[in-house]
């Protein structure tokens, strides 16, 4: 047990620390990268057509809520239906400018209609363990990663001194996190609800803070595109 007097300087060190790193939050530039809500699944169709649910839309006012925190400036939206549509309600809520941006979309497999939810799970821990295979869909995991990379590496660079939002889909974003910050991909990939954020600092890429579930609302298993 530490004598009195060091006991005293630990805490006035932590204390210090922690108030080092919450100025530090507060005044880092915020990449938030942002899964869409819940969609409605249509299995006749591909995945990338798929719009907003009804319930969908009501927890994107849960997440604007949640996201007005982090005092975005500029939001971005990959150009999926159940994406965009999800950027448009945050936008709203948060009047803030919207740009659909080529190169945000979900990994390209637009010829695989969804099945059932363990399959699809299985194909996409398979796409994480071979990602230079072409196990699913159209995409590697790596043309996927390189593609949504250059995407988001672009909007930091054009907009300085802004903490942005990113809309995009599961895969890629956790192919983006799993590059930069040594997350495991698919254990990141299946506590992602719809929709979930992660905030990185820039430039470093560090993970700051993830919220995979919006504990107010109905959580919904799976994660699919």
């Amino acid at each position: 047990m530490p004598h009195p007097f060091f006991e005293c300087r630990i805490r006035s060190l932590n204390a210090g620390y922690l108030l080092c790193f919450s100025l530090t939050m507060k005044f880092m530039n915020k990449l938030i990268l942002v899964k869409h809500s819940l969609p409605e699944i249509l299995p006749e169709i591909p995945a990338s057509e798929w719009h907003l649910s009804a319930e969908g839309r009501l927890r994107c006012q849960v997440l604007a809520d949640e996201l007005s925190g982090h005092g975005p400036d500029l939001i971005f939206s990959s150009q999926e239906p159940k994406a965009e549509e999800t950027a448009q309600i945050i936008a709203q809520q948060l009047v803030k400018p919207l740009f659909i941006v080529p190169g945000l979309h979900e990994h390209e497999r637009k010829a695989v209609l969804f099945t059932n939810q363990d399959q699809f799970k299985v194909s996409v821990r398979d796409f994480f363990e071979q990602p230079d295979a072409l196990v699913f869909g159209e995409e590697t995991a790596v043309q996927s990663l390189n593609r949504f990379s250059d995407a988001v590496d672009k909007l930091i660079s054009q907009n300085r001194d802004q903490n942005l939002i990113v809309v995009s889909h599961g895969t890629v974003i956790t192919l983006f996190a799993a590059n930069n910050c040594g997350i495991e991909p698919f254990p990141f990939w299946s506590r992602l609800d719809l929709p979930s954020f992660v905030v990185l600092s820039i430039p470093d890429l560090v993970v700051l803070s993830t919220t995979q579930t919006l504990q107010i609302l109905p959580s919904s298993p799976g994660s699919s595109a």
